[in-house]
């Protein structure tokens, strides 16, 4: 974990916490060794167009298409945000980077997110596909925990050519942007 000072705060950062096993390991981890907050960022495809990428998304409701939500949670559709945190975060983003809130597709088979299993997503609503959201959420759920996901859009998908744009310093400077902005409103 890299530990640094974000705007006066001190935040850390794990990279490369891919799919929702690893993600909620490194969760549990994190708050066992006395996180207060965890800010998931998570590079994403756009199922439902918000503009040309990249762009962010806070996760509101993550559809459970993994395994590891299940483990936490009884079945159901959808692993949701805690309420509590969303409804803080609510007009925070107004200027700076692009940022919507909205539902997420989470799969732990990113190949499975062929033309047939897009249509159903965006017939539903669903933003953009991601892999850690849900099983995230599951566990804030059944944990008491504090966790807010965000998506950065950064492809459509690879049907596009040149796909997959992060921005400046490949989003970095976005990114950090976004989650000084939730940390600031949500401690």
């Amino acid at each position: 974990m890299w530990v640094f000072d974000l705007d006066g705060r001190e935040i850390g950062v794990v990279g490369c916490a891919v799919g929702a096993s690893f993600a909620v390991l490194v969760a549990e981890e994190m708050f066992a060794s006395g996180c207060e907050l965890l800010v998931s960022v998570t590079s994403s495809g756009q199922i439902t167009s918000q503009g040309a990428p990249p762009y962010f998304i806070v996760i509101d409701r993550a559809l459970r298409d993994e395994g590891t939500s299940y483990h936490y949670l009884p079945p159901s559709d959808w692993s949701a945000a805690p309420e509590r945190l969303l409804s803080r975060l609510d007009g925070t983003f107004k200027d700076g980077p692009r940022v919507f809130t909205g539902a997420t597709w989470t799969t732990d088979a990113p190949f499975r997110e062929t033309e047939v299993a897009i249509a159903p997503a965006q017939a539903r609503g669903i933003l953009a596909g991601e892999m850690e959201a849900a099983g995230l959420y599951a566990f804030a759920s059944a944990r008491g925990r504090d966790v807010i996901c965000l998506a950065h859009v950064t492809n459509q998908m690879g049907t596009i050519e040149g796909d997959f744009e992060k921005g400046e310093a490949n989003g970095t400077s976005d990114a950090l942007a976004v989650v000084s902005r939730v940390v600031t409103c949500l401690r």
